[in-house]
């Protein structure tokens, strides 16, 4: 009976050993002759683990089962009605039909110009303001009726004719500033009522037209100006004009009578040679104070103005010159 449990147990041992189930080898100082051995019903495997086999309860060792055998999914067949979806690229589209504008009419647009193009798309309209701004325009375009500030500076215009500005009642600023206007037609803002600020800077003119009296600001700097080229008395009754600016111009003398309402005048760089006592005061009223004006420039002149003192005394400032 020891004989056959003996067996047993060594051929569970080598069947463990071969099947690699054991964690660690079994102790090195097992005899399998020592009779002791007979008394052992258990054998720890694993000396680091907890677990304890008991072999009287092993009736038969078998061997591992084989993975089952992985069959692969039947193949999916469409049925014969089966139609396959394909996306399209999408059809070309017509153009659609150009809306027709009639740039003629009075709106935004506004009547066409010379160019055949209405002057609100050569131009940059905005809210009554209409922008021209280097534009290389040879001629004021036509404008809409309800323009109220025209800009159209640093192009090539000659000429300011009487029809530039006609009907067009709202216009309170022209500013054609850098362009090359030899010639300023004596109708051309006659007619203007409401017309506040006028910028003819750096340009070739020589003879001003007529101008309206409601007038605030007049800038004719950098031009060809001369003393026969204005009218007698022009700023008299204008009644609100604050700024005139006549610098850099051929004038022989102050254009006066000058409004009260005045407060800079600049004639710097002109050909004036002598002041007279009643350019600035009145002298039939020697209480007479002319506060408004507090710039006045006539430096550049062949006058000396050192030599005309009755001619400041109305005055609060005197006026800056060069002394000859």
């Amino acid at each position: 009976m020891a004989v056959h449990r003996q067996t047993s147990k060594m051929a569970l041992y080598l069947v463990w050993t071969l099947l690699g189930f054991g964690l660690s080898a079994p102790p090195s100082d097992l005899d399998l002759g020592n009779e002791n051995y007979d008394d052992v019903n258990t054998w720890v495997l694993n000396p680091f683990s907890s677990e304890i086999y008991e072999f009287e309860d092993l009736d038969e060792v078998g061997t591992l089962a084989p993975p089952p055998e992985v069959t692969p999914p039947p193949a999916v067949v469409p049925p014969g009605d089966y139609v396959e979806e394909v996306t399209l690229p999408p059809r070309p589209t017509k153009s659609p039909v150009p809306s027709t504008l009639d740039f003629r009419a009075p709106g935004l647009f506004g009547p066409d110009t010379g160019l055949g193009m209405p002057s609100c798309l050569l131009c940059v309209c905005i809210s009554g303001s209409v922008y021209c701004d280097d534009s290389e325009l040879t001629q004021i375009p036509p404008l809409p009726k309800e323009t109220t500030h025209f800009y159209a500076r640093f192009n090539k215009i000659t000429e300011v004719k009487a029809t530039d500005f006609i009907n067009l009642n709202q216009l309170k600023r022209i500013d054609l500033s850098g362009n090359q206007i030899g010639k300023v037609n004596e109708d051309a803002f006659r007619s203007l009522l409401q017309l506040q600020d006028l910028m003819l800077a750096d340009n070739n003119i020589q003879t001003l037209p007529e101008l309206p009296a409601s007038l605030m600001h007049i800038d004719v700097r950098n031009n060809q100006l001369r003393s026969s080229g204005m009218h007698a008395e022009a700023f008299k009754e204008m009644k609100e004009l604050q700024f005139l600016y006549l610098s850099n111009n051929k004038l022989n003398y102050i254009p006066v009578p000058l409004p009260d309402s005045l407060r800079v005048l600049h004639l710097q760089n002109n050909n004036i040679q002598s002041i007279s006592q009643d350019t600035f005061c009145n002298i039939h009223d020697k209480n007479y104070i002319r506060k408004a004006l507090e710039d006045i420039r006539l430096d550049g002149n062949p006058v000396d103005i050192n030599l005309y003192p009755p001619a400041y005394i109305c005055l609060t400032r005197l006026p800056i010159g060069t002394p000859v």
